[in-house]
């Protein structure tokens, strides 16, 4: 590996260390049910944010409950001795990416065949805390 790389590689790692995240992989709903339950906890506190879903009625938002207790998860694991409470956490970015689709055929009339398409998508969810942004916009 030449210098270079190894140089974006380490710097890479060193963001990905600063960076709080949980990504849900295969998840078997609809890229477009998702996005309409992302809308509602982007840019919300995550206490906040777990209340919304909890009481929403999509199926989607049991799914995005979980991944957001996990990358709640993976924060304790790099904050360790901090509170919850004192860091003000936040969903910084969510974004849903169409995933596989399954393609199976149903019965049509006339000997013929509809394709239906059993969408699948990822979703990505990164955390940050509302005192790194208070410190970079104070410098």
């Amino acid at each position: 590996m030449g210098a270079r790389k190894r140089n974006t590689a380490d710097r890479r790692k060193e963001a990905a260390k600063a960076r709080y995240q949980a990504i849900l992989r295969n998840c078997p709903t609809s890229p477009r049910k998702m996005r309409l339950v992302t809308g509602m906890i982007s840019g919300l506190e995550v206490n906040k944010a777990l209340d919304v879903l909890k009481f929403s009625p999509q199926e989607a938002s049991r799914r995005l409950e979980k991944l957001l207790l996990s990358a709640i998860a993976n924060w304790q694991s790099k904050n360790e001795g901090v509170r919850i409470e004192e860091s003000n956490l936040f969903v910084k970015e969510i974004s849903v990416d169409g995933g596989r689709a399954l393609k199976r055929l149903q019965t049509a009339p006339q000997g013929r065949a509809y394709r239906v398409r059993k969408r699948s998508n990822h979703v990505t969810l990164i955390l940050d805390s509302m005192k790194k942004e208070v410190e970079n916009t104070a410098k």
